[in-house]
C-alpha cells in the first residue's frame, strides 16, 4: 500500500499546556493532531511527586480567577480552583499584617473598598495588641507573630494611593495598559508617587509572589497585568496539584492524539523525525516546549534569562496559626519569598491528620536551603520548626523566562508557514501566558490551513490578562 502524503493536520512537539491547549483547538476544529513528548508523562515544569500521600508541587506558580484562559481554553471545563484565604498577610518587624480583603469579602475588590475605607476613616488611640492564639505544645519558644490590620502598607493615606492605584488598573482596559510606556517594575511604581515604604512593603513581596521576581526587574507592563489580575480575582491553586492542568487536558483530547516517551530530534514545516519511529510527516509544525529545547529545534530562537526558583515542602502534625492565607515576607528577613499552608487550601495535598506547608525561595539557593529555610520560616510562622519533616526540595534553574524590558508580550508564534512556535516565553511567563500563547499559535495555525476563521482582534484583548 501507498503511504498516505502525511501522517497528521499538525505534529506539537512537547506535552506542556500551551501545546495541549493548542491540541484542544485544533481537534475542535477538525484538524487532526499528534502531539509528541519526550518525558513518560505531560505537563513539563507543572509537575507534581507523591510522597507518601502527600501532592507536592515543583514550581508552584500561583494561578489567579482573573486568568482569562482558565476558562476559555477548551479541555479545563472540569478543572477545580481552590482560592486562597481573601488578601495576603505580610510578615514585617515580628508581625502579620492583613492586606487585601477581610474575611468574608469576595475578592481583591472588596479589599480595596476596605483600603480606602480606612483611608477616610476617623484614626483611634493605639489598641491593645493581641497574639493570635496558638496551642501550647511543650518546648516552644518562639512568640506567635501579632496580627495587625494595614501596616506596612503606610499610612492612611498612602493606603489611599494604593487603593487608587490598584482599582485604576483593575478598570483598565489591557490594550491601554500594553500601550504605557515601559520601565523595569520598580522604577515604575515609584515614578508612579507611590511611597518606598508602599512598595518595599507589599508590592515588592506580592510581584514576587505573583511574578518570581523579587528585584522588580520585570516589564512594567508584565507587572501591571499581573496587579490587574490580583485587582480583579483571587490567587488560587488547582485542586490535586499543578499537574491537574496538563492531565485533564491531555485526558479531554481524543484518544491516541498524545504519544509519551517520543523524543523529537528534527522538524521542518512538513515534518518531524523522532528517535524512536523514525519520521511522521504532516501539513505543520507547532513547537511547544520549553524556551532551551525550543532553542535547539529552532535554531536562531532566542533564550531568555530565567529566575531560579527553589520549593521546599515540609509537614507538621499542627497547622501555623495563619489559616489558609498566602504569608509573604515583607521584610526580606531570609530565604523565603512566600509561604503558604497548602493543606488547608487544597485537603487532596496531605493525607488526613498531616499538614503541609510550601515555602517558596527566589534566586539561587543559600548551600544549606533547608536549614535557612527553616529558621526563616520559624520567624514568619512564630513556631518552631525543627521537628517539621523535610518532604522534599525541589530546585529549578529555568524555572520562569525572565520578562525584563523591552519585553514583546506577544511575540510571534508563526516562523513561516508551516513552521509554529508556542510557551510562556513567547508570552507572558505565567500559566496564562502558556495558554494564551497555544491559543495564538493554533488560531495562526487554523488560518494557514484555511481550517478555520482567525483569533479576532477582540478576544485576543480579552485573552492577554
Amino acid at each position: 500500500m501507498l503511504e498516505p502524503a502525511y501522517q497528521a493536520d499538525v505534529v506539537v512537539v512537547g506535552a506542556g499546556i500551551a501545546g495541549l491547549a493548542a491540541a484542544h483547538r485544533l481537534t475542535r476544529a477538525g484538524v487532526t493532531t499528534t502531539v509528541l513528548e519526550a518525558a513518560h508523562g505531560v505537563g513539563g515544569r507543572m509537575a507534581t511527586e507523591k510522597v507518601d500521600g502527600f501532592r507536592l508541587d515543583r514550581i508552584g506558580q500561583l494561578l489567579s480567577t482573573a486568568f482569562p484562559e482558565l476558562h476559555l481554553t477548551p479541555g479545563l471545563d472540569g478543572l477545580t480552583l481552590l482560592p486562597f484565604a481573601p488578601g495576603v498577610l505580610l510578615h514585617s518587624e515580628g508581625r502579620h499584617h492583613r492586606a487585601g480583603a477581610p474575611a468574608g469579602a469576595r475578592g481583591a475588590r472588596g479589599a480595596l473598598h476596605t483600603v480606602r475605607a480606612l483611608a477616610s476613616a476617623p484614626r483611634p488611640g493605639p489598641a491593645p495588641r493581641r497574639p493570635v492564639t496558638v496551642p501550647r505544645v511543650p518546648g516552644r519558644t518562639a512568640p506567635a507573630p501579632r496580627t495587625r490590620a494595614g501596616a506596612p502598607l503606610g499610612t492612611a493615606v498612602d493606603q489611599a494611593r494604593l487603593g487608587a492605584a490598584l482599582t485604576r488598573l483593575a478598570g483598565t482596559p489591557v490594550e491601554r495598559l500594553l500601550a504605557r510606556p515601559e520601565l523595569p517594575a520598580g522604577q515604575a511604581l515609584a515614578a508612579r508617587g507611590l511611597p518606598a515604604r508602599t512598595i518595599d512593603g507589599f508590592l515588592r513581596p506580592l510581584l514576587a509572589a505573583l511574578l518570581c521576581d523579587p528585584d522588580l526587574t520585570t516589564s512594567s507592563r508584565c507587572a501591571d497585568l499581573a496587579l490587574r489580575a490580583f485587582a480583579s480575582g483571587r490567587p488560587v491553586l488547582p485542586a490535586g496539584g499543578a499537574e491537574a492542568l496538563p492531565e485533564l487536558l491531555a485526558r479531554t483530547l481524543p484518544a491516541g492524539t498524545v504519544h509519551t516517551g517520543v523524543r523529537v530530534t528534527s522538524v521542518a514545516t512538513n515534518a518531524v523525525t523522532t528517535a524512536e519511529h523514525g519520521v511522521i510527516r504532516c501539513r505543520a509544525v507547532l513547537v511547544a516546549t520549553d524556551a532551551r529545547a525550543a532553542a535547539e529545534l529552532l535554531p536562531g530562537l532566542r533564550v531568555p534569562d530565567f529566575h531560579p526558583v527553589t520549593v521546599l515542602h515540609h509537614t507538621t502534625d499542627e497547622p501555623p496559626a495563619t489559616g489558609a492565607h498566602l504569608l509573604l515576607d515583607a521584610d526580606r528577613g531570609g530565604p523565603v519569598a512566600h509561604t503558604a499552608v497548602v493543606s488547608l487550601v487544597d485537603p487532596s495535598r496531605a493525607p488526613g491528620g498531616r499538614t503541609l506547608v510550601s515555602s517558596t525561595v527566589l534566586g539561587p539557593p543559600p548551600s544549606d536551603v533547608d536549614t535557612a529555610v527553616r529558621i526563616h520560616l520559624s520567624r514568619l510562622y512564630g513556631t518552631p520548626t525543627s521537628r517539621w519533616e523535610t518532604l522534599a526540595v525541589h530546585h529549578t534553574a529555568e524555572a520562569v523566562p525572565a520578562m525584563r524590558p523591552p519585553h514583546d508580550l506577544r511575540r510571534p508564534v508563526r516562523l513561516l508557514a508551516g513552521l509554529y512556535v508556542c510557551g510562556d516565553h513567547r508570552d507572558t511567563s505565567t500559566v496564562q501566558g502558556a495558554l494564551h500563547s497555544g491559543h495564538r499559535a493554533s488560531a495562526a495555525i487554523l488560518t494557514d490551513l484555511g481550517a478555520g476563521p482567525s483569533m479576532h482582534t477582540a478576544e485576543t484583548v480579552r485573552a492577554a490578562a
